[in-house]
């Protein structure tokens, strides 16, 4: 079945590192994107194209060319099951460990897409936030850790990140614990230049911090 073994292995490799690098873990994104971050690499241009994104492709492009020339039956198939594994690996594989052997916070997972902010001013100089973030304690242990916001984008404007005036804030899950924290804060806006005054937000942004480890969501 097997017709060239040099360039069979080579496909595995470059696949399983494709697999490891779109990891959606520890943070917002890939995995190859935390790493090309932490050495300074540009991830995106100036008008958001994803260079690891590209980067991803070429790879995946390459490990199935490869695949496909060095095996003389089933190519299709095995094309096909790459595809699949490629899309929905990661995802899987990540929490599938979160379940298994991960501890502290990265035994948590946040649902961003549920998560929510409501502001309303409840006089002249004083802001009322509530969040409601959903989150899921995968560990038989007691997990806690702090909370701030971040916004996509940085700008003197805050939204959200209004919250971090009275943070951060503390979260305290117990062991296989789903809980959706509710943060609640009245912000003195008195001394801003610019504030909101009133408005909603959902798929909000957190970073989670617990001693030297952190986790930007």
């Amino acid at each position: 079945m097997i017709t060239n073994k040099k360039m069979f292995y080579t496909a595995i490799i470059l696949f399983v590192t494709l697999l490891i690098l779109s990891l959606p873990f520890p943070n917002d994104g890939y995995l190859g994107e935390t790493i090309a971050t932490d050495l300074n690499i540009p991830v995106r241009s100036e008008s958001g194209f994803s260079y690891i994104g590209l980067c991803f492709f070429f790879i995946l492009f390459a490990s199935l060319f490869l695949l496909n020339n060095s095996i003389d039956k089933y190519n299709i198939r095995a094309i096909l099951i790459a595809v699949l594994i490629a899309i929905f690996g990661p995802s899987s594989f990540v929490s599938l460990y979160q379940k298994t052997f991960a501890t502290d916070i990265y035994a948590v997972s946040y649902d961003r897409d549920m998560s929510s902010c409501n502001f309303d001013m409840i006089d002249k100089k004083t802001l009322h936030g509530e969040c409601m973030l959903p989150f899921k304690n995968y560990s038989s242990n007691d997990v806690k850790f702090s909370i701030e916001f971040y916004e996509e984008y940085d700008d003197d404007f805050q939204f959200v990140t209004i919250m971090n005036n009275n943070g951060p804030y503390e979260v305290k899950l117990k062991g296989n614990q789903r809980k959706a924290e509710k943060i609640e804060s009245n912000i003195d806006v008195s001394k801003l230049k610019e504030h909101i005054s009133g408005g909603s937000a959902m798929g909000v942004k957190i970073i989670m911090k617990s001693g030297k480890k952190m986790r930007k969501l």
